[in-house]
């Protein structure tokens, strides 16, 4: 019975004793340390924490940016490749207009949207606004079978890149307007696979974040597109002017 009661008098003391070991500068006796200090004890304790819970949050996020862009090959077997397309479309919060129609299909702030689209299953969809959107190169694949598609606005969006920009070769017959203006993650090298479009009539690469020569890149954009009107706002010209051209008379005496 001694025992049992010495053992609970020790449980007793031990969250005083916690109290105590986590105020270290309650005591008169020693000076609180100053405020930098005490903030750098506190994230070399918390730090580890932080990072997890920050890398939880980043995979959380790309985890649900690719099931947003994931295939709907269920709903394209069911209802259709153009039906499957316009509801991924809608999904992202985007707007489409299929051929030979005048109205839209958009979705509101919400993310609701009409389902009206389903009596167009036979219809090709001509028109696709995805900007400031989520789609990525994963996703693009739910528009390959668009082969009418003439119009593709990806303005703002932060998934397009590079690699994206190589596969818009499947609409190389069909496609006469693109716009990838103010795009984060687009390169020069990026750029230089349009080429492929050639029936490009307007090409928007205003605000490109990554370029870093834009009035060669635009040179070198209306040398391989000559059809095409080149869209490139956004840009200061006046300080890179006269080492571009230098660059384009080098690059002229090399291949002359």
């Amino acid at each position: 019975m001694a025992a049992a009661l010495r053992s609970l008098h020790r449980c007793c003391q031990l969250p005083a004793l916690l109290v105590v070991a986590r105020r270290p500068w309650s005591s008169s006796s020693m000076t609180r340390p100053p405020v930098h200090t005490r903030l750098l004890l506190y994230l070399t304790q918390h730090f580890y924490d932080v990072e997890m819970l920050l890398t939880w949050m980043f995979n959380r996020k790309r985890t649900g940016i690719q099931k947003k862009n994931a295939y709907l090959g269920y709903a394209a077997s069911l209802y259709g490749p153009q039906v499957a397309a316009a509801h991924f479309i809608l999904t992202l919060k985007g707007g489409l207009r299929f051929k030979n129609q005048s109205d839209w299909f958009r979705a509101n702030t919400k993310g609701k949207f009409s389902w009206d689209f389903v009596n167009y299953k036979d219809v090709q969809i001509e028109e696709i606004d995805l900007s400031n959107t989520m789609v990525n190169y994963r996703g693009l694949e739910n528009l390959d079978t668009q082969r009418s598609l003439r119009t593709l606005s990806l303005k703002g969006c932060p998934e397009v890149d590079d690699w994206f920009l190589a596969r818009l070769h499947v609409f190389q017959d069909s496609l006469e307007e693109l716009d990838i203006s103010h795009c984060p993650h687009i390169t020069t090298g990026g750029l230089a696979a349009l080429r492929n479009l050639k029936g490009l009539k307007r090409l928007d690469v205003s605000s490109l974040p990554r370029i870093q020569s834009p009035g060669l890149v635009v040179i070198l954009l209306e040398d391989m597109l000559p059809k095409c009107d080149i869209v490139a706002t956004g840009y200061d010209y006046s300080f890179v002017q006269e080492d571009e051209e230098s660059k384009v008379q080098h690059m002229q005496g090399q291949s002359a």
